[in-house]
This record gives C-alpha cells, structure tokens and sequence, in this order.
C-alpha cells in the first residue's frame, strides 16, 4: 500500500510538471498579449510585462478593418462544418453499425483506407473540384469538403456497436421505423460521443490554415488562421498583434469545451468497442 501511495504521488508531481510545461508558452503569449513590440523583440526574459498596454487589442479591433470579418467567417465555417459532421457522420456511423445491406463491409473497409491518406495528398483534388464547382474563394468551398469525416465515422461506429440492442427492440416494438429509432431514441443517447465529436471537430476547423490558404485568395474571406499570417511582413513581424489575436482566437475553442466539458469526460470509453 505504502509504494501505490508513494506511485500516486510520483504521478501527480510529474502530471503537474507536465502541465506547468504546457501552459508556460501560453501563459508567455498571454503576457506577450498585453507588450509592446518593441518589448517583446528585445530579447529580455521577461515573463510579465514592463510596459502593460491595451493598444495590441485596440489595434487588432478598432484599426484593423477585417479583424472582425475573419473572426465572423471562421464562426461561420466551424459552426457549420460541426453541425454537418454531427449529422452526416453519426448517420453514417449508425448504418455501418446496425443496418444489414449490401456492401456495408465494403464501405467499411473503404472509411478504414481514407484513414491511411494524409490530408495533405488530397488537397489538389479539392482544389481541381472545387474549381470545376466554381466554389473557390466561397464559404460552400470551405464547409462541404470538410462536412464528413472518416475519422468520426469510425468512432460513431463503435459507439453504436456498444449501443443496448434492447432499446432500440422496444422502440421497434412501439412500432417506430429505423428512421425514428435512430431520431428519438438513439440520438439523444449518444450525447457524450457526440460532444466528444464536437470538440474535435470544431477545434479541427477552427484551427484550420492549410485548406483555407489554397482556395480562399480574397483578404475579406480569409478565416482567422489565414488573417493572423497578414500581420507577418518580409521584413518585420508584428508579434504583439499577432499575440492579441491568438488570445482572442482561442475563447470561442475554450468556450466549446467547456460547454460539453461534462459529455466530453463521459466519452472517454466510447472509442473501445467490439468490432
């Protein structure tokens, strides 16, 4: 008993090592936040600021005109591309895991392959499609190639594999249609995997810069990701602005988590299931 104790302790030093690792960079961009330019590239280590300013925030807002236009276009992206991953993706994941026809091994095997294909390799194929849609440079440009994951379709699956046949029986019973089953039964069941879905998803989108910088070429439709590199010059960078910016880029992904904090935890056993 007394080396699980000792084995306890030795764990929580070294997780709260590992934490304070973790949030010094951000703690350092917190505090960069709130420098002067002229402080931050001076090369001193000074953790908090001499010179305390709002003027980084006041620029970004008030000076920069499309602050406020990449910040709204980069909601509405997210908002979107979470909403239809929750959707397509559940739906998807609950026919491979239930439904009985022809092909469903086939396609299963065929989510499995597009999980070996790095994102990288399918960006010209996005780029010639959307071309050909004419939907470079629009939010659809944005939203559909990233509505369905194979990634969540996978996790749903499992999920649904572990579901209790036995409700789902029941409501059959009740005389509810596969539809319905999966609409007023299965749905509002699968709230921790589908808050789990959500968190990733849309820190997925919301942190997004290599599709936006290959299809979006207007400045007013930039996403905020894709905003933020404006404000690196050839020959100076503007680190304090750049520091506001993030600070203000991670709220919305911060207020995610925390509203489906509760369901996130109790998903952490869902992605185990039997095949």
């Amino acid at each position: 008993m007394k080396s699980v104790a000792i084995g306890k302790r030795l764990l929580y030093v070294l997780l709260t090592l590992y934490a304070i690792i973790t949030l010094i960079p951000f703690l350092w961009a917190l505090s960069a936040s709130f420098k002067p330019l002229s402080e931050i590239v001076s090369g001193e280590p000074n953790f908090l600021p001499k010179n305390f300013t709002f003027d980084n925030y006041k620029q970004i807002f008030l000076q920069e005109p499309l602050f406020l236009r990449w910040l709204f276009n980069s909601l509405v992206i997210a908002v979107c591309v979470t909403i239809l991953n929750l959707l397509f993706n559940s739906m998807a994941g609950y026919a491979l895991a239930r439904l009985r026809f022809w092909g469903r091994h086939f396609w299963f095997l065929l989510i499995l392959a597009v999980l070996a294909v790095p994102a990288q390799i399918t960006l010209i194929p996005t780029f010639l499609i959307l071309k050909a849609f004419g939907w470079l440079n629009s939010y659809q440009g944005m939203i559909v190639p990233s509505m369905v994951n194979a990634t969540f379709i996978f996790m749903m699956r499992q999920f649904f594999i572990n579901f209790p046949k036995e409700l789902e029986e029941a409501a059959a019973l009740d005389g509810l249609t596969p539809l319905g089953i999966f609409w007023r039964i299965v749905l509002p069941l699968a709230k921790p995997a589908l808050a789990a879905q959500a968190v990733f998803v849309f820190m997925g989108s919301w942190n997004n810069f290599l599709l936006p910088i290959v299809i979006l070429f207007d400045p007013e439709m930039f996403t905020l990701p894709l905003g933020l590199n404006s404000f690196k010059g050839q020959y100076i960078s503007y680190w304090n602005y750049i520091m506001a910016a993030s600070m203000v880029f991670t709220l919305p992904a911060l207020a995610i988590y925390a509203f489906f904090n509760r369901y996130f935890i109790q998903s952490v056993t869902f992605t185990g299931g039997k095949g």
